[in-house]
């Protein structure tokens, strides 16, 4: 598992101009999605934010919300190789990450390996609760370690790549459970909610005429290599860490720090990863909010998104009718922030 590199601060001009390449990128590509996305403002931050961490999210919501719609528009304004796999119940793993297939040459037959849909930059993972877990297992690798083992060869994945994966929670004929393994290697999951009656009304006008909207590319795959370099050089001090890490550390039932709700409703809570998100993902957003430095508010901002996926109540949770969101808000109110400055 990797592990958070050691923080350089921020001060070199030119990585100053990266910052506010960022935050303007971030403006462009916001203003180029309200071309075809009505609403949703948080949820495009968020989505974002992962993109510039180099974190792979999950989406669920209700069919209808234009949950692949979204996913598809960010990697057209990004002009990045894209791919999309389309999760049925008769998928193989060969299906994902290719296969070998005889080739002949001169006469001589050989075994040439034939690359799947994985190997782009972004791959959207529709409906990804569909398909056995033996064919989501095939992206547990790719996405940890960016490459692909195949018959005893290891290939490379492309930079950089992001694995976006859409799940309908309502839905449980034909699907399957997600791995704890596979959920635990999201950085988020993000969940769409209705739209409100005006911006409703807004999307039928505009689905129900001629849609000439026309995309622009304000930034490439490049840019998004130079924005997650940047973001690990920016600060966390140690109080915020140790938030943070207190946070997680809390969410199991397991810890002797942890609340008595979380024992009452909690099976098993986040690992170290929700810990390393949680701070990633808060360099991230403190740049694009204008500041050099990881706050607590980050860290609480991000935590719904970073530990939904994490947590697994248990029967007194569900017979009481809590969400894990529910028990996330109670874990932001009983954990206290460390007493400094920030």
């Amino acid at each position: 598992m990797a592990e958070i590199e050691e923080v350089v601060a921020i001060e070199d001009q030119d990585d100053l101009a990266l910052v506010t390449r960022m935050q303007e990128g971030r403006d462009q590509i916001v203003a180029e999605i309200k071309k075809i996305i009505i609403g949703q403002e948080e949820i495009i931050d968020e989505l974002l934010i992962a993109l510039f961490a180099g974190g792979h999210c999950l989406v669920t919501g209700v069919p209808g919300l234009a949950k692949t719609l979204l996913i598809k528009t960010v990697a057209d304004i990004l002009q990045v190789d894209f791919s999309r796999i389309q999760f049925t119940p008769d998928l193989m793993p060969g299906d994902v990450v290719g296969s070998e297939v005889v080739e002949e040459i001169d006469g001589k037959r050989t075994l040439k390996f034939v690359k799947g849909p994985i190997f782009t930059c972004i791959l959207l993972a529709d409906e990804i609760n569909r398909t056995p877990p033996k064919t989501q297992s095939s992206l547990l690798e790719a996405m940890e370690e960016k490459q692909v083992t195949a018959a005893g060869v290891t290939h490379p994945m492309g930079k950089p790549f992001f694995v976006l994966a859409t799940q309908n929670p309502i839905e449980l004929e034909g699907t399957y459970p997600l791995p704890e393994a596979q959920l635990d290697r999201f950085m988020f999951k993000i969940e769409l909610g209705y739209l409100s009656e005006a911006d409703e009304v807004t999307v039928v006008g505009n689905t129900t005429q001629t849609n000439d909207a026309v995309l622009s590319h304000p930034l490439n795959g490049d840019d998004i290599l130079d924005f997650q370099r940047i973001a690990r050089q920016v600060p966390a001090a140690e109080a915020v860490i140790q938030y943070a890490v207190r946070l997680v550390h809390a969410s199991r039932p397991q810890s002797d720090t942890s609340p008595d709700f979380i024992k009452d409703w909690v099976s098993w809570g986040a690992g170290i990863r929700a810990s390393q998100n949680l701070i990633l993902a808060g360099k991230v957003r403190a740049l694009l909010l204008g500041r050099f430095n990881v706050s607590y508010g980050d860290v609480r901002a991000l935590a719904p998104s970073i530990l939904r996926h994490r947590l697994i109540l248990n029967f007194h949770a569900e017979a009481e009718r809590i969400t894990t969101d529910d028990v996330i808000q109670k874990l932001l109110n009983a954990v206290p922030e460390p007493t400094s400055e920030l």
